[in-house]
Parts: structure tokens; sequence; C-alpha cells
């Protein structure tokens, strides 16, 4: 059988001694490739960086910046004492809230009306008033009782204290924070525990596995990869959320930063200190936060993928690799045949 036009390859020769017409100007392959020019993505791009380069030189050639104040206060023991306060707010409230959130979210996941009843009241009365309003109610717990003690409930009282002496400026602010920060907490634990599926806690309860290790075995590592992007959220806004105790007249970093300009008229270079020092602060909590959350991701992949330093550590061992490859002499080849 001979084979038709139609099956042979463009350009082979036909039967006959001719040979196959040459593809036509609208053939895919005869056609001209032009790449996709974007040219509203270029204008804003360019718009972009034309304003960060206004913005930039604005940094550097504005004289009310006054870099040379920002230089004296940045790391001056005020400030720096100021920054430790900041971190120890911070840090107590963020333990403590997120321990009794932890409690005040199982007791919401508890069979108990009352539990549930208690829990769900506490959440919904911290999140609805203000922080600053809970702050200086604390301030003035002292007004509303005068002694603590521990006795027996609507009975006789064993041991008594002065509030005051007890509850100081910086305890105050502890408790408040802590309160506050509890019932957001609770709302976090209880969605992290919520998103694991019910079937493995049956499946574990089958096998016999105690409930509170079922909790701490199969609940919580699951729960944790739910619970970290939202709780490192909630932590940064407490850490900017500490100024707010500057009503209460404590020496965290943005009280003293008021209380400096105050003295000498700075505003604009103080509140830059101010700025600096929350931005370090806030990216130190947030590499923390990736580490931790891709600790807790081993369960879920097996094979992260490299953090920045790995990276950069590649990045180095490939230029050594390339460099050392050209540093190596050539050696000419010789031809074939040729014995000397």
């Amino acid at each position: 059988m001979r084979p038709t036009t139609d099956t042979a390859p463009p350009g082979a020769a036909i039967p006959g001694g001719g040979r196959e017409a040459p593809p036509t100007p609208d053939a895919p392959a005869s056609l001209k490739v032009v790449p996709a020019r974007h040219y509203a993505r270029w204008a804003s791009a360019a718009a972009v960086t034309v304003l960060a380069a206004q913005f930039v030189h604005g940094l550097a050639t504005n004289p009310v910046w006054e870099w040379s104040v920002f230089r004296d206060y940045i790391l001056s023991e005020t400030i720096v004492q100021a920054v430790s306060v900041t971190l120890q707010l911070t840090a107590y409230a963020t333990v403590l809230g997120f321990l009794l959130g932890t409690v005040l979210a199982f007791m919401r996941l508890s069979r108990s009306p009352v539990l549930q009843t208690v829990a769900w009241t506490y959440i919904w009365i911290f999140r609805s008033i203000p922080m600053i309003v809970q702050l200086v109610f604390w301030f003035n717990l002292s007004a509303l009782y005068d002694r603590l003690g521990i006795g027996i409930p609507f009975g006789p009282v064993f041991w008594s204290v002065d509030s005051n002496s007890i509850i100081g400026t910086m305890g105050a602010a502890v408790i408040g924070l802590t309160l506050h920060q509890a019932a957001y907490a609770a709302e976090i634990v209880r969605g992290g525990v919520i998103a694991v599926d019910h079937g493995q806690l049956e499946a574990a309860a089958a096998l016999g596995i105690p409930r509170l290790r079922q909790i701490r075995r199969i609940v919580l590592p699951q729960a944790m990869r739910a619970i970290l992007p939202t709780a490192g959220n909630e932590i940064i806004g407490l850490l900017k959320g500490t100024s707010v105790v500057y009503v209460m007249a404590i020496g965290e970093l943005f009280y003293q930063v008021q209380v400096i300009y105050g003295r000498n008229g700075r505003v604009i270079p103080l509140l830059l200190v101010a700025t600096a020092w929350y931005v370090v602060l806030t990216s130190l909590l947030s590499i923390a936060q990736y580490y931790v959350e891709r600790r807790y991701a081993r369960g879920a992949n097996r094979t992260p993928p490299p953090t920045p330093l790995q990276r950069a550590r590649r990045f180095v061992r490939t230029l050594r690799a390339a460099a050392a490859q050209r540093n190596q002499p050539v050696i000419p080849l010789k031809p074939l045949g040729d014995s000397r």
C-alpha cells in the first residue's frame, strides 16, 4: 500500500520525485512567540519603587527626624530598662494567660453545663471590656477590697493581708493583662482542639488509652498546628498592648518615651526610638514563631522546606563550588590516535 501525503512527515519526499509542500505560515511551528507584556504591572512596580525611594530619601534628609537624638537614646540605660519591663509584662501575661486560657478552653469543651456556663461567661465578659478599663479597675482593687484573706466561704477568715501590700502597680498590670489575654487564649486553644478529628479519640478510647494521655499525646500535638499561628499573633499583639499600662505609670517602653519627650520636646526622634524597639522585638517573636511552627509541623510534613538560614548556607556553598570549579586548571584534550 502506498503511503498517502497525509501520513508522511513535513518536507519528506513523495513518490514521483517531488517533495511535500513547506508548512503554511499558519502552522504553530512557524508562529513568532511574543512574550506577554504586563504594562500595568510594570507601571505599578515603578510607582511603588518611586514612592519607597522618596520615603527613604525623606528619612535620610528631613532634619525633623533628628537622627542624632535617636542615636543618643536608642541604647540609653533608661530605654533599655523600659524594654526589660515591657518584656517582663509580655512574658508574665503570655504564660499565665495561656495557662488560664487552656483551663477555660477545656471547661467549655467539658460535658458539665456548670463549667461550660462559667467559662463562656468569663470569655464573654473579659472580651467585652476594653483592656484599659480592666487595668484601671485592677489598679483600684484596694478601694473595693482593702484586705484579702483565706478562709471558709461565707465563714470565718483565717488569714488576711492588706491588698495594697500584695497587689502593687506591677501586680495589677500583670493581673489585668493575664485575665484579658486568657479570654482570647481560651478560644484559640478551643479552636485548635476542635480541629482535631474526633475519630482519633474514639480509636484511642477503643484501644484503652486513658483520657489524659489521649489529650497529651494525640490531641495537643495536632492541635498545636492550628493554635500556633493565631497564638503568635496574640503574643505579638500583647507585646504592643503592654503600652496601655502607661495609665498606671509603669515604666515600660512607651511610658518612658513619653516622659523623656515631655522634658526635652524631641517628640519625633523619641517616638522613632520606641518604634525601632517594637519592630526589633516583634521580629524576634516572629522568628521564634516560625521555628516553633516548623517543629510542630513535622507530624504533617516529613520534609519541611529549608529555613532561610539553610538557604543562605546552600547559596554560599554553591558560590564556593562554582569558584573552585573556575580555578581548576584546564587540561587540553589530545586528538585521537596521538600517542605522544
